[in-house]
C-alpha cells in the first residue's frame, strides 16, 4: 500500500481550515501531519483537533509554516493571498508541495506563486470543486460551438463574508470563455454601471450578489435573438471544496516542479 499523504492545513480555525482538517482525519490515505494559525491567534500551542472541536488528534496549533514542514508531503492552503505567496516561499524551501485554494490574488502575487512554481509543484485553483471545474471546461466549449452570435454574462453569488469580488470563479470562466473565442482580456466587463452604452458583442459581463450564506452559485448566460441557454453550478456545502483539495493534494505529491491547475489534477 502507497504510505499516507502527510498534509500540513493553514489557518485551520478558519471555515475550510476546519472542514480540511476533519476530511484530512476521515480520508483514507491521508494523515494530518501539522496545523497552522497566525502568530498570536488563541489557538496557537492548542491541539488542533481541540482547536476544531473535533477532539484529540496528537497535532499541535504552531503559529510557523515552517516549524510545521518537517514532516510533511503536502500543504493545503485556503488563506489569504498574501498568507498564500509566504506560505509557497516557505515550502519551495523544504522543496514540499503546495494546493492552494484562496482567492483575490493581484497580477503581482499570481507571478510570484509562479515563480515558487519553478522549484515545487504547486495546484492552484480559485474554486477546488470537481463539478465547477467540469462546469467551466463545457462553458468554453459551448462558446466555441454558438460563436459570435450570442452576449454571454456570468454571473455569481456568495455568502456576505466573502472578501473579494468578482470570485476567483467568475473571472476564470469569464476568462476561459474568452480564450474559446479568441477574445482579449480587456473584453471582460466585471461590472456595468451609469450611460454604458450599447452592449459590444465582445464583451463578457462578470456580475456579483453577496448576501446570506449562500456557499457559492455560479451561472453562465448565452443570450442569443429569441432564445437564451443558462449554464450553472450551485454549491450547497464546502465539503465539495475540501474533498477537491484532498484529491488535488494526492496528485500533486511527488509532482514535478510546475504551476498545474484542477485540469490537470482531473486528467484533461
Amino acid at each position: 500500500m502507497a504510505a499516507p499523504v502527510r498534509t500540513v492545513i493553514t489557518g485551520v480555525t478558519g471555515r475550510m481550515g476546519q472542514m480540511l482538517v476533519k476530511l484530512v482525519r476521515d480520508t483514507e490515505g491521508f494523515v494530518l501531519s501539522g496545523g497552522t494559525e497566525k502568530p498570536g491567534h488563541a489557538s496557537v500551542g492548542l491541539d488542533v483537533g481541540l482547536a476544531c472541536h473535533l477532539g484529540q488528534l496528537e497535532v499541535p496549533v504552531v503559529a510557523s509554516l515552517d516549524e510545521a514542514l518537517e514532516r510533511a508531503d503536502v500543504v493545503i492552503d485556503f488563506t489569504t493571498p498574501e498568507a498564500s505567496v509566504q506560505h509557497a516561499r516557505a515550502c519551495a524551501k523544504r522543496r514540499v508541495g503546495l494546493v492552494v485554494g484562496s482567492t483575490g490574488f493581484s497580477a503581482e502575487a499570481k507571478a510570484e506563486i509562479a515563480e515558487v512554481a519553478k522549484a515545487i509543484p504547486i495546484v492552484m485553483s480559485p474554486n477546488m470543486s470537481i463539478g465547477v471545474n467540469l462546469v467551466i471546461e463545457v462553458a468554453a466549449q459551448l462558446a466555441a460551438r454558438l460563436g459570435n452570435d450570442f452576449d454571454i454574462d456570468v454571473l455569481e453569488a456568495h455568502h456576505r463574508h466573502k472578501k473579494d469580488a468578482p470570485s476567483g470563479t467568475a473571472l476564470r470562466l469569464a476568462d476561459e470563455i474568452a480564450k474559446a473565442l479568441l477574445r482579449r482580456p480587456e473584453d471582460i466587463r466585471p461590472s456595468r454601471v451609469g450611460v454604458t452604452g450599447e452592449r459590444r458583442r465582445e464583451e463578457i459581463g462578470v456580475q456579483t450578489l453577496r448576501g446570506g450564506d449562500v456557499v457559492g452559485e455560479h451561472t453562465v448566460y448565452f443570450f442569443g435573438d429569441g432564445e437564451r441557454i443558462e449554464l450553472t453550478h450551485r454549491a450547497t456545502s464546502r465539503e465539495q471544496f475540501g474533498r477537491g483539495a484532498l484529491r488535488a493534494a494526492k496528485w500533486v505529491k511527488g509532482r514535478a516542479p510546475g504551476l498545474y491547475g484542477m485540469a490537470d489534477v482531473l486528467g484533461r
